[in-house]
């Protein structure tokens, strides 16, 4: 009896110490996740857009973007030049990408105005108003291709004014 507790002890140990790991998730665990923020966890799904879908919302919302998402989804929204997007647990998706472009108008406007806990996409409420985040939404249904805007300055070393020389 008395060899079985240390053994057991080291085994506990072992099991703890490897349950800490973080591993990237795999197929079934990003699949569930992604169904519960579909719809679980994003509200908003019946919420319609009330800017219209044209080139001036459309270069509002560009504008918006840049002000407020850059940093971690590129000029983009594909993660363009963004060092750490894919090092993050979860990773900073691309904008484009099938899983983001299936929510609704109204989810999309939720999710930039409440962020998703415990990712790292934070809450605008404040800080953005309604229209700059309905704006927001259109220019998230018409991203340009990757790569084609480059990266943001923050990211190239570029200074503010080194395109006007």
């Amino acid at each position: 009896m008395m060899r079985t507790v240390p053994l057991l002890c080291v085994c506990a140990a072992f099991l703890l110490l490897t349950g800490c790991r973080v591993t990237a998730p795999g197929r079934a665990e990003t699949d569930l996740a992604q169904w519960t923020k579909q719809h679980v966890t994003v509200k908003g799904k019946d919420d319609r857009n009330p800017l219209p879908d044209n080139p001036g919302t459309l270069k509002d919302g560009q504008a918006a973007f840049g002000h407020y998402c850059i940093v971690c989804h590129g000029l983009d929204g594909q993660n363009t030049g963004v060092p750490f997007a894919a090092s993050l647990s979860p990773p900073v998706p691309s904008l484009a990408s099938k899983e983001i472009q299936t929510y609704s108008d109204g989810q999309l406007k939720w999710i930039i105005e409440n962020g998703i806990e415990p990712s790292g996409m934070p809450a605008s409420h404040g800080i953005l108003n309604d229209d700059e985040m309905w704006s927001i939404v259109v220019y998230l249904r018409h991203l340009p291709p990757a790569g084609s805007l480059g990266e943001p300055r923050v990211y190239s070393g570029e200074e503010e004014g080194d395109d006007q020389k």
